[in-house]
């Protein structure tokens, strides 16, 4: 925020005017019923005492927080960005990897004008789609390497905000690659998010802790930030243990952060290498523990080979609930759903409801986390983790004066995710209004589909 901003007197007329909420700032850790002044797309006054507007919107009995930023999630599609919009989210980051396309100008380009998404929306450059696109299939030489990395470098100039290895789904990524475009981020000031090399518990040398002690490795070597995407999905039931390598690495002063989503099964796509080889010892399940998603249907050989060949989503009953618990516990942990709903309907059900069912059945039914606690895990530390250089997330994640106005009003007693896996496009419940740049895109009658006022998150200046 501009330290010299000085706020207008409380008897201004705002344009929007949010009254006797309780305002929660993670980033500073106001808490307190008070009135919320808006002009145009920034917070213009937070104050006890009484304010008009134009709009008035009575927050009574509800919680006034700063718009939940999604940190790993994918394309804003047309069809999916709606159920983000409804479970509070109002910055979408792709920071998994951009696939469609794999170039910055063309993904910025896709979302303008009339296809522009209602919420904010940026991304990673994707080793895994952009070596496929340029006919990398295996260990890239060193031209191969050395054309990757002039290519990052660009990419990076072109818009993306950091750079997502996921060498589970990519093996022939090898350590020289993972180091040669970490040494690029790291020089851009850009972070590297990565779904690590493997992800059970065994054999020994392809453990999920051999995986993150390579990525650590990558950090130590390189000095890149960076963020471990889904810990409880990679490190499962060896949560203690991936947790204590992440506090040693950091204690020895590596920027280190991960994600989680609070849901006690997995998903991916049944033609992806994660399921080469003996899964089934490996993930400690059988068939029957998987689920088309979308359906009701528990897999068997017979179907798992039908779906597999089809390169369908299925879900994977797989999570101990303890290692969620472990990784939302973590003080470095951020919410990253790792999913948006696609109009196939052959999706997880995090992609929807990920961020209300922390809220709900985490926060208020289960205790796991204070409210305010939580809610840093979906504002200001997403926003932290990347606007060293982005700089318009220095004034998202927070809701303070001259901050941006996106802002997120629920009910804390009623925020729930109603999305399932049988089901998992539906809209989360207790989410009362959402505000984009100031402007209301969802009250509760639903979500505005004629809104608009999402905007390019990128490198550039705000």
């Amino acid at each position: 925020m501009d330290a010299s901003y000085q706020p207008p007197p409380s008897s201004t007329l705002f344009d929007t005017a949010i009254t006797g909420g309780r305002v929660m700032d993670p980033a500073t850790g106001y808490d307190a019923i008070a009135n919320v002044g808006l002009i145009g797309n920034r917070i213009a006054l937070i104050t006890t005492d009484d304010i008009n507007g134009r709009t008035i919107i009575d927050a009574s009995n509800l919680v006034v927080a700063p718009g939940f930023i999604d940190v790993l999630s994918y394309e804003p599609n047309s069809y999916g960005v709606w159920y983000k919009l409804g479970d509070g989210v109002t910055t979408n980051l792709g920071m998994h990897g951009i696939k469609t396309p794999v170039d910055a100008k063309g993904f910025f380009s896709n979302y303008t004008g009339k296809n522009a998404p209602p919420i904010n929306f940026g991304g990673a450059f994707s080793d895994q789609w952009y070596r496929d696109s340029i006919g990398v299939k295996s260990v890239a030489t060193p031209a191969q390497l050395s054309r990757l990395s002039d290519d990052l470098n660009k990419q990076l100039d072109a818009g993306w905000i950091g750079l997502s290895i996921d060498p589970e789904y990519a093996p022939s990524i090898n350590f020289n690659e993972y180091a040669a475009l970490a040494q690029v981020a790291k020089q851009a000031e850009m972070p590297l998010f990565t779904h690590i090399r493997y992800s059970s518990p065994g054999p020994a040398g392809k453990s999920s802790l051999d995986a993150i002690d390579e990525v650590l490795n990558v950090a130590r070597q390189t000095g890149v930030s960076l963020h471990v995407d889904h810990i409880p999905s990679m490190a499962t039931h060896v949560m203690p243990e991936a947790i204590a390598k992440i506090d040693a690495a950091r204690s020895e002063g590596l920027d280190i952060t991960g994600c989680f989503y609070p849901y006690t099964f997995w998903g991916t796509y049944l033609g992806s290498a994660r399921f080469a080889g003996d899964w089934q010892s490996r993930f400690r399940i059988s068939y029957n523990d998987l689920q088309l998603a979308g359906s009701s249907e528990r897999l068997t050989p017979e179907s798992f080979k039908k779906y597999q060949a089809q390169n369908k989503l299925v879900v994977a009953y797989a999570i101990p609930q303890e290692d969620v618990n472990a990784a939302l516990s973590a003080p470095w942990s951020l919410v990253g759903s790792d999913a948006i709903p696609e109009s196939s309907n052959n999706n997880h059900p995090r992609g929807a409801g990920c961020f209300s069912r922390l809220l709900g059945p985490y926060v208020r039914d289960m205790g796991a986390l204070s409210l305010m606690d939580a809610l840093a895990k979906c504002t200001i530390l997403p926003a932290k983790r990347l606007d060293a250089r982005v700089p318009m997330l220095a004034r998202k994640g927070r809701l303070q004066m001259d901050a941006d106005a996106d802002i997120t009003i629920f009910d804390p007693a009623t925020i729930a995710d109603t999305s399932t896996v049988e089901k998992p496009a539906q809209m989360s419940r207790g989410i009362s209004h959402v505000l984009v740049a100031g402007a209301v895109a969802k009250d509760p009658s639903g979500v505005k589909r004629d809104s608009r006022g999402g905007r390019a998150i990128t490198g550039q200046p705000a």
